[in-house]
């Protein structure tokens, strides 16, 4: 049966975007047109990839260079597809030979996703289906594995490049791609129906913050504010939900800090990108076989405050260290940035009381409330809308306590008003006009802000 995939569209029926590369089938064919050739192809595809590792010295190819060695190993694929039965044409070949080029040096039926820089996560729900997501928009792709035992190959691959392994006594791991892409990965018979892979992917060059204003996620006086905010050396706290973009504004924010600081990171997977010259970062560690040698957040953020900081950015807070981090930032490190898993910036404040309780102090509730207080000054509230946007939809200045309550109050907010027909958000950013107490401490670092900051209305579509 002959192959026929010369005009490749995309499952919309929309023709290939320019720059596409052909040889995606997976992600440019027509649904049915994949559904139809999968078995063949997949049947080839294997088949090449076997014959070629029995003409190749693994061990050689190891320490070899991919530019260096791929050349080479194309001319034996294209050899070894000529001797299959199979017709095909020139583009078809290509295809082939990519993929098994792919499988050879790469992790296979992936490497065309990771070459795609639209895609923010790959999502891998068995062999049989593949998930991406584009501009907050999941979407499923035709990428082929052949089965269990492929994908398991391809997340063995992963995880052996970082020190690591999965198996049946160790069936869930946490690994990172060498581009810096977060991988998690578990299997049966945790996963019931097969192995499921999660790459969370970053952008090699982050966004600023001229790029944050340029796709509305806030306007131009609240990322004037927050600047001011990070260069006199205020607490921040950035909230929201996973995947609404808390790592992306922490990244912001921290290039606001003055070269003369001296920065420490800590984070559970390295994903901060911070271009400063004096930057000292470090990561958790996970257990080892035996199930020892594990480096918790807390342990770091203890032995941070032994290094000289400047500043200490926790990608984010998520258990005991929460304590630390709230002492850190009443003794003397100012302007300390994290980020917390919460909806709304009052809940923020909840979890980190929560998160305190697991360090097993038995402080009082209104001691942790009082070390809240004053240890936090601007809480950012980041959200994913319905239509896949990432907004920064409150900014919040903790003012102090009355009783037992922390008090806020907010300086801007999003509103949304509507949806258009084609599901797009609609919507507002709004300044209260309320002129925050932080001004006063703002003046006092030379920082005048002007008085019309805090009112007006911007528009959203």
């Amino acid at each position: 049966m002959k192959m026929t995939i010369d005009q490749p569209v995309m499952p919309n029926g929309a023709a290939v975007r320019d720059g596409a590369s052909r040889r995606d089938l997976t992600a440019v064919a027509s649904a049915k047109a994949v559904e139809r050739l999968r078995p063949q192809y997949l049947e080839l595809r294997a088949t090449v990839h076997r014959k070629l590792l029995t003409r190749l010295n693994l061990e050689a190819l190891a320490s070899v260079d991919r530019a260096r060695a791929e050349g080479d190993i194309r001319k034996v694929i294209l050899e070894l597809v000529g001797e299959e039965a199979m017709p095909l044409t020139m583009s078809e070949r290509d295809l082939v030979v990519g993929d098994v080029v792919d499988e050879v040096f790469g992790l296979g039926p992936l490497e065309p996703l990771l070459r795609d820089p639209s895609i923010s996560d790959i999502l891998v729900n068995t062999h049989k289906l593949v998930f991406v997501e584009r501009g907050g928009v999941l979407e499923r792709v035709h990428a082929a594995f052949q089965d269990d035992q492929h994908l398991l190959r391809v997340i063995d691959r992963i995880v052996s490049g970082v020190g690591r392994r999965v198996d049946d006594s160790s069936p869930m791991v946490d690994a990172r791609l060498r581009d810096g892409s977060r991988v998690n990965a578990i299997i049966p018979p945790l996963a019931v129906d097969g192995p499921l892979l999660s790459i969370r992917r970053f952008p090699a060059e982050r966004l600023k913050g001229e790029d944050l204003v340029m796709l509305r996620a806030l306007t131009r006086p609240m990322l004037d504010f927050l600047t001011h905010c990070v260069r006199a050396r205020l607490n921040v706290l950035i909230s929201g939900g996973t995947g609404a973009g808390k790592t992306t504004v922490l990244n912001v924010l921290s290039g606001f800090i003055s070269e003369r600081e001296r920065i420490v990171t800590i984070e559970d997977a390295a994903e901060l990108q911070l271009h400063q010259e004096h930057v000292v970062r470090l990561e958790t560690r996970g257990p080892n076989v035996e199930g020892k040698g594990a480096v918790r957040q807390r342990q770091l953020v203890i032995n941070a405050l032994r290094m000289r900081p400047d500043r200490i950015v926790v990608g984010e807070v998520r258990g005991e260290e929460a304590l630390d981090m709230l002492q850190a930032m009443n003794t003397g490190h100012d302007g300390s940035l994290t980020t917390v898993h919460a909806n709304s910036a009052r809940d923020a404040l909840s979890r980190i009381e929560t998160m305190v309780a697991m360090a097993n102090m038995n402080l009082p509730d209104r001691a942790v409330r009082q070390q809240i207080a004053s240890a936090i000054q601007i809480v950012i509230q980041q959200t994913r809308l319905s239509d896949g946007s990432r907004k920064v939809i409150g900014i919040s200045e903790i003012t102090g306590m009355e009783g037992d309550v922390i008090t806020m109050q907010e300086i801007f907010l999003f509103e949304k008003v509507g949806m258009t027909q084609d599901g797009k958000v609609i919507g507002r950013f709004r300044a209260t006009g309320v002129r925050p107490k932080v001004c006063d401490r703002l003046r006092a670092c030379g920082i005048h802000l002007p008085p019309d900051m805090f009112e007006g209305v911007t528009e959203v579509r």
